[in-house]
C-alpha cells in the first residue's frame, strides 16, 4: 500500500493525535511502532484493526512498523503460524520491508539482564508451585503474602536460576519473580513472574533454552531493543503499564518506548477468543482456520471478502478508548460497498428448474450480449448462449401464486435477463408431484428486453443455457453463532445450525467457470460469490461472500 494510500484511509484518533504531538514538540524524530503477534494461533479481524493502527500510523507519519513475534511460549507456538500471519499482514495491504524480528532473537540479552536484576535485588527463585503463588498473590481487596524464598541472597538466587538455565529442575519446580510489592495496589506489581521452565522445542531455537521470559518480561524489552517509540495494546494491558515502565526503569535498555492502550473490536455473533476459535477448530465446529465462517483474517479471505473492505472498516469504527460492541452490519456493508464497486457481474442459477422453449426454433442457439459492470463501462461485455432450453431458478416460479408475486407464473410473462420475453404454458411433474421442467413461450421480437409494443412486465429473472451452462457446488455460509452475544464459556449451545448450506447441483455460466480469478463476483440477484480453494477442473466450488440485502445501510440511513 502507498503512503498516499494509507493516508486517505487514515482517520483522526487519540493516538494518532499524540504522535503527531510528540513529532511537533521533537520528543521523537522518528516514529517507530510494531505489530507483535504471538504465534500460537491464526489473526482474526480484531488483529486487523491493531495491524491497520500500528502500520498505518507509521506510513502516515513517515516512520516504519516492526513485525515481532512475541514467541516465548514454546508449548503453543508453530511455523504454520508464524507464516500464517505474515501472509495475512500482507494480504491486508502492509509490509514490513526488512523489520522482522522475534522475541527469541534477544533470548541473551533478556538473560543477562534478569541476571542483572538479580544482582540489583530486583528478582529472586521461587520454588512455590503456580497454585501457591496464585493464591498467595491475594485479590484485589487484599494483598498478598511475601513467598517463604523472597529473601533469598543474591548468590544463591543466581546459582539456582543458573542451573534453571542448565536445565536441571523439571518443568513447574523454580519461577524467576521480580521483586516489587506484595501489597500493590495492581497486582501486575505483586512479584510477578519473570521466568519459568519449559523443556519444550522452540520453533527458531530448538532445544536450546530451557526457560522462557514471559510474555509482560520479553515485550517491553523487545520495544526497547527495537527503538519503538509508540507502543500501541488493547485495554486489557493498561493494567500491565506500570510493570512494563518499571523494568525499563530498573533494566539498562537501550531506549524507553510508551505504552498507549485502546478499546479492542468485538463484533455481535463473533467472539473473537483464540481459545474458543481453537476449540472450534479441534472439536470440528468448522473445517479449519480458514473455514469461510470463522472470524480469521484467513477465513475472510477465503471467503471473498476483499482487504480494502476490512481496511475501510476498521477506519469506520475508528480508535477509542472505551470498550464497546460493534453491529457485525457495519462489516458486512464495508464488504458490499466494496465489492459493489469493484466485483464483476455473472448469472448463476442456484437452485435449476428447467425451461423449455417451445417456440424457440430447435438446434439453433444465438449469442447474448451482457454488461460486466453496470457501472464500469470498461469493464465490457460476455457472451452468453441463448437456446431453446434453459434453467432459471427455482423459487422464480411458482403454479398458484399470491397476489404480489411478479415472477413466473402460468399465464404471467417476465422477462430473461439480457433476453426476451416469456409466458408461461404448461407445467410437467413428476410421479410425486414435483415440478420438474415448465414449457413456455417467447417473444421473439422483445431481444434485448423490451418490447416494441411498448408491453410492459413486472419481473427481470437470470437464467443459464441448459446446454451450454456448468455443474457448480455452491456453498452458502451465514453467521456462525445464533446469539447476537455468544457465550465464550458455554458457545456450542449459541452456534447456529443454519451457518452452512450446500448446493450440489447448481448451474454457472461459461465466463465464471473459464475464469480462474480470485476475487468475488457478483451472482446477479443472488450475493456474491468467490471460487474456493476446494475448486477444480472437474468440480466448481464456489463461497458466497456475503449477500446482496443490505439491512444495516437502512439502519443507519447508508446507501449500498
Amino acid at each position: 500500500m502507498t503512503t498516499d494510500t494509507a493516508t486517505a484511509e487514515a482517520g483522526r484518533d487519540f493516538i494518532r493525535d499524540i504522535v503527531q504531538a510528540d513529532l511537533s514538540s521533537h520528543r521523537h524524530s522518528q516514529i517507530v511502532t510494531r505489530f507483535p503477534p504471538e504465534p500460537n494461533g491464526y489473526l482474526h479481524i480484531g488483529h486487523a484493526k491493531s495491524i491497520a493502527l500500528n502500520f498505518g500510523i507509521a506510513q502516515e507519519f513517515a516512520g516504519r512498523c516492526h513485525l515481532r513475534f512475541d514467541d516465548t511460549n514454546p508449548t503453543k507456538e508453530e511455523q504454520e503460524y508464524i507464516d500464517s500471519i505474515q501472509a495475512d499482514v500482507r494480504w491486508l495491504g502492509y509490509d514490513w520491508g526488512t523489520n522482522l524480528y522475534f522475541a527469541s532473537d534477544y533470548f541473551e540479552r533478556l538473560y543477562e539482564w534478569a541476571e542483572g536484576l538479580i544482582k540489583a535485588g530486583y528478582a529472586y527463585v521461587d520454588d512455590q508451585s503456580q497454585e501457591e503463588i496464585r493464591v498467595s498473590r491475594g485479590t484485589l481487596t487484599e494483598p498478598g503474602k511475601n513467598s517463604p524464598f523472597r529473601d533469598r541472597s543474591v548468590e544463591e538466587n543466581l546459582d539456582l536460576f543458573r542451573r534453571m538455565k542448565a536445565g536441571e529442575f523439571g518443568n513447574g519446580a523454580r519461577v524467576l519473580r521480580a521483586k516489587i510489592d506484595m501489597a500493590a495496589g495492581n497486582i501486575n506489581l505483586r512479584d510477578p513472574v519473570l521466568y519459568r521452565i519449559l523443556h519444550a522445542h522452540h520453533p527458531r531455537t530448538g532445544d536450546k533454552w530451557s526457560i522462557y521470559p514471559s510474555y509482560d518480561y520479553a515485550h517491553g524489552q523487545s520495544d526497547a531493543i527495537e527503538g519503538i517509540t509508540h507502543s500501541i495494546c488493547t485495554l486489557e494491558f493498561e493494567d500491565h503499564r506500570p510493570l512494563y515502565d518499571w523494568l525499563l526503569d530498573k533494566l539498562p535498555v537501550p531506549s524507553k518506548p510508551h505504552q498507549y492502550e485502546f478499546a479492542r473490536l468485538n463484533l455481535t455473533y463473533t467472539l473473537l477468543s483464540k481459545r474458543v476459535l481453537t476449540q472450534l477448530v479441534r472439536d470440528g465446529h468448522v473445517s479449519g482456520w480458514d473455514d469461510p465462517r470463522m472470524p480469521t483474517i484467513a477465513g475472510l479471505k477465503r471467503r471473498g471478502v476483499p482487504p480494502a473492505a476490512v481496511r475501510e472498516f476498521v477506519k469506520r469504527i475508528g480508535v477509542a478508548k472505551a470498550n464497546s460492541v460493534v453491529d457485525v452490519g457495519m462489516l458486512e456493508f464495508c464488504i458490499r460497498e466494496e465489492l459493489n464497486r469493484t466485483a464483476l457481474r455473472r448469472m448463476a442459477v442456484l437452485r435449476p428448474l428447467k425451461v423449455v422453449i417451445e417456440n424457440y426454433p430447435e438446434g439453433q442457439v444465438e449469442e447474448i450480449e451482457a454488461i460486466n459492470h453496470p457501472d464500469n463501462p470498461e469493464a465490457g461485455t460476455r457472451k452468453i448462449a441463448f437456446g431453446r432450453e434453459l434453467y432459471i431458478e427455482r423459487d422464480d416460479f411458482m403454479e398458484n401464486p399470491p397476489k404480489k408475486f411478479f415472477r413466473l407464473s402460468p399465464g404471467n410473462e417476465v422477462r430473461l435477463r439480457y433476453a426476451y420475453f416469456i409466458k408461461c404454458t404448461d407445467v410437467v411433474k413428476d410421479a410425486s408431484g414435483e415440478i420438474v421442467e415448465l414449457r413456455c413461450t417467447y417473444d421473439p421480437l422483445t431481444r434485448g428486453g423490451n418490447a416494441p409494443d411498448g408491453r410492459k412486465v413486472k419481473a427481470t429473472m437470470h437464467w443459464l443455457p441448459a446446454a451450454q451452462s456448468k455443474p457448480a457446488e455452491i456453498r452458502i455460509y451465514n453467521q456462525l453463532f445464533s446469539n447476537p452475544n455468544p457465550s465464550a464459556t458455554y458457545f456450542a449451545a449459541d452456534l447456529n445450525p443454519q451457518s452452512l448450506e450446500v448446493l450440489t447441483d447448481a448451474r454457472v455460466e461459461p465466463a465464471i467457470a473459464e475464469s480462474n480469478a480470485t476475487e468475488a463476483m457478483q451472482f446477479e440477484r443472488q450475493g456474491y460469490f468467490v471460487r474456493d480453494p476446494d475448486s477444480t477442473a472437474d468440480k466448481l466450488v464456489f463461497n458466497r461472500t456475503i449477500g446482496l440485502r443490505d439491512t444495516f445501510a437502512k439502519e443507519v440511513g447508508g446507501k449500498a
